[in-house]
């Protein structure tokens, strides 16, 4: 089996240390890809740390992994060697359901994570991309466009398509007025994507300390919810708003700033039930929802309307030595705005 080196985390309460583990054996439709570049993703530490509740050690995280091909299988079309790809979020899902065709395998049955999962034969673990290597099928590998480079593209790979999948679906555009709440790793996405579409975007975050990157980004507009006045202000003026807050806040107070069939779309993930009244939604015929990443399909749509917009995620890159400290500095949102593994540090 091929040998990998990683960082790993062994129990919930301790740092991530250097780890060595064996890579699956290729098969004839899978892509072996040397990582150079992994993105930490919030959600990768809720899972080291247990904070869901369904961690499996020892864990090596990471599903923002960008690198290039070294080797293809027999049967592989898509991809050679040399090749600049990325993985995402997940490796593996269902392909015989009736609804495969519908473009949303990954809120199927049969979803395999990237890491913290187990692979389709029941036994082997899944690790992610804080390690050298990552062995794929083919079908779930992504390419990146020429003028993406791999460290900037790497967050693309879950803060793109997970701002990217919603502000589709909900058709942000010319015409529409949107707000994302939230000026982190998700947040400046947003910013970045829905202003691409068109969209007329305004910035609600807890402060103005990011105010002058929020309009760099793309917003028209950028508020701070600690005021109470911004809630009065902005009662009723938005067509979509995208809530990437994984704290628990008032959702009823953001209810309150849709217009008639406005939508609230939820991609950040607070610990615990967040209470919503009837009446936030019932006047204005207002919806709450939510979205999970993307389709393979769908993410390979982003990462070339990136190509095509030119845009990246701000990043600050680390070695992988500091990974433990950069989880702390992610919770204290101590990041402009996300941080990258340069692996080449291993």
């Amino acid at each position: 089996m091929p040998i990998a080196k990683g960082y790993a985390a062994t129990d919930a309460s301790k740092p991530l240390t250097p780890f060595t583990f064996d890579r699956r054996e290729p098969n004839e439709d899978d892509v072996v890809i040397s990582i150079q570049y992994c993105g930490v993703c919030h959600s990768d530490i809720h899972q080291a740390r247990n904070e869901w509740g369904n961690s499996m050690f020892p864990m090596v995280p990471g599903h923002e992994v960008a690198g290039t091909v070294t080797a293809v299988g027999a049967k592989v079309t898509k991809f050679k060697v040399g090749d600049r790809v990325g993985v995402g979020c997940f490796v593996d899902s269902c392909t015989t359901c009736a609804n495969r065709d519908l473009d949303y395998e990954h809120y199927m049955p049969g979803l395999i994570g990237t890491y913290n999962a187990v692979e389709a034969d029941g036994t082997t673990p899944t690790f992610g991309g804080y390690s050298d290597s990552i062995v794929v099928r083919e079908g779930y590998v992504l390419s990146f466009p020429d003028n993406i480079p791999l460290d900037a593209g790497a967050p693309l790979l879950c803060a793109g398509i997970t701002l990217y999948s919603p502000l589709r679906h909900w058709n942000a555009g010319p015409g529409k007025k949107v707000a994302i709440v939230g000026m982190g790793g998700l947040g400046h996405m947003g910013v970045k994507l829905a202003a691409a579409m068109g969209a007329d975007v305004t910035v609600l975050s807890q402060s103005l300390s990011k105010k002058d990157d929020g309009l760099k980004f793309g917003a028209k507009d950028y508020y701070a919810t600690s005021d109470a006045e911004t809630f009065t202000k902005l009662a009723g003026s938005f067509d979509l708003i995208i809530n990437t807050v994984g704290t628990a806040i008032d959702w009823n107070a953001y209810l309150g700033l849709l217009k008639v069939d406005g939508s609230m779309v939820l991609v950040g993930v607070p610990e615990h039930a967040v209470p919503v009244h009837a009446f936030s939604l019932i006047p204005g015929r207002r919806s709450l929802s939510g979205s999970m990443i993307g389709s393979i399909k769908e993410t390979q749509e982003m990462l070339d309307f990136c190509g095509e917009h030119g845009i990246t995620a701000e990043i600050e890159t680390i070695n992988i030595q500091d990974i433990n400290e950069a989880f702390d500095r992610v919770v204290n949102s101590d990041v402009r705005y996300r941080f990258v593994i340069d692996i080449a540090s291993l």
